[in-house]
């Protein structure tokens, strides 16, 4: 079966082709600077990696122009796309009304607008791209996998804010989650790839840490508490996000700065963080060079960054009443040893020791990086939110 997964951003579409036979990916890419002048595709296909400009005036015409790349020219993997089985989509925002991956109907469509407000940015893109496909393919499948879905699971008394109860049954404020695709395959794989047949019993930490970054507590194989809330802010230090800060300072930075709701969330979402503390570094690579020259700021700002997931893993181990096994993905989980040690430095409470050598040894690979005798685990395990959106996918599409 050959199931497409689709991405759609406000201005970008993300694609990759599984052969679900043997969960290979035949080719993948994406297509960005939608709506602009300079829009282009890029494509990875038979170990080559191709871009081409290409206009893009909107999702349907993205879409269109994914489909002939698949089925014409000389990077061609399909004959036509009726070889097609099915398409699945990353959905940002299903609220209350989505616990689980569903087959996309008139009627989830309806449900899932209806949360547009709580993802103005998210949700309308993902809903171009359902159209999109059902455009072009009218009679193919479609699944959503929603990012939102594995942080259902939390009680009420971990996703409720403490505001006007009203507020919560009026507009559905609450703590939703996001990144809930990639804590769902992480927080399984790493319990295959350390041998352990059962969820029940288990206490695991993930740390999705990448340019948006978020913590989650899997108690029993099921989510009990995550670092996001009613919208990706809250929470961890990110490459631009402010995350957790107090309300007080929000209203006196907004008299003092003269900023209206707009001009605020731009300052939090797009100013803030890494890049607001350094002084104009949002990646942590750039952080690293940036101390490395002697910039204090860039010094500052790393602390404060592996402070803070220090601080939600004792916090959730504390949620949990402990843990056993930790886990870094993302781009600079994977990636950076410099993260994963700070964020664990000092947690030798807990039960963690970590091997200095195997967490300087790893980059972007399944690894064990705590010492033999660590009483808690601590992996890397890179995620592939594609690959659990091609699973799910398979599994509901078998069913029809």
């Amino acid at each position: 079966m050959k199931i497409l997964v689709l991405n759609c951003g406000s201005s970008s579409i993300k694609y990759a082709l599984y052969d679900m036979d043997d969960h290979s990916v035949v080719t993948s890419g994406g297509i960005e600077k939608i709506g602009l002048p300079d829009s282009f595709i890029k494509i990875k296909v038979n170990g080559k990696k191709i871009q081409m400009d290409e206009p893009v005036p909107e999702h349907t015409a993205g879409v269109q122009l994914i489909f002939r790349v698949l089925t014409e020219g000389e990077n061609a993997v399909l004959k036509d796309l009726h070889e097609l089985d099915a398409v699945g989509h990353r959905m940002v925002h299903g609220g209350e009304r989505f616990s689980e991956s569903v087959l996309i109907t008139d009627e989830v469509m309806r449900d899932f607008a209806a949360c547009n407000d709580l993802a103005p940015l998210h949700n309308p893109a993902n809903i171009k791209g359902v159209n999109a496909v059902k455009a072009l393919l009218p009679e193919i499948p479609q699944v959503g996998v929603f990012d939102t879905a594995f942080h259902q699971t939390m009680p009420d008394y971990a996703y409720m804010y403490a505001t006007p109860y009203e507020l919560y049954e009026k507009y559905g404020v609450r703590r939703y989650g996001f990144h809930g695709t990639s804590h769902r395959y992480v927080s399984r794989r790493v319990l295959d790839f350390l041998g352990i047949e059962k969820t029940e019993g288990t206490k695991v930490i993930t740390c999705h840490i990448g340019n948006g970054a978020s913590i989650a507590a899997v108690k029993d194989g099921k989510c009990v508490d995550t670092s996001m809330g009613l919208t990706p802010l809250e929470g961890l230090i990110m490459g631009t996000r402010s995350g957790d800060i107090d309300a007080g300072a929000v209203t006196f930075i907004m008299d003092k700065e003269g900023l209206d709701t707009k001009g605020l969330s731009n300052l939090l979402n797009k100013k803030s963080g890494l890049l607001g503390v350094s002084g104009g570094a949002s990646d942590f690579r750039d952080i690293l060079k940036g101390i490395e020259e002697g910039n204090d700021h860039a010094r500052l700002a790393k602390e404060m960054y592996t402070y803070r997931i220090k601080k939600y893993i004792g916090q959730y181990a504390a949620a949990m009443g402990g843990v056993d096994i930790i886990v870094f993905t993302g781009g600079a989980g994977e990636n950076q040893w410099e993260v994963r040690e700070g964020a664990t430095d000092g947690l030798e409470f807990l039960g963690v020791k970590m091997d200095v050598e195997k967490n300087h040894s790893c980059r972007a690979k399944e690894m064990t990086i705590s010492a033999d005798d660590s009483k808690v685990k601590v992996c890397v395990i890179p995620t592939d939110e594609e690959l659990m959106i091609a699973t799910d996918t398979l599994n509901i599409v078998s069913k029809l």
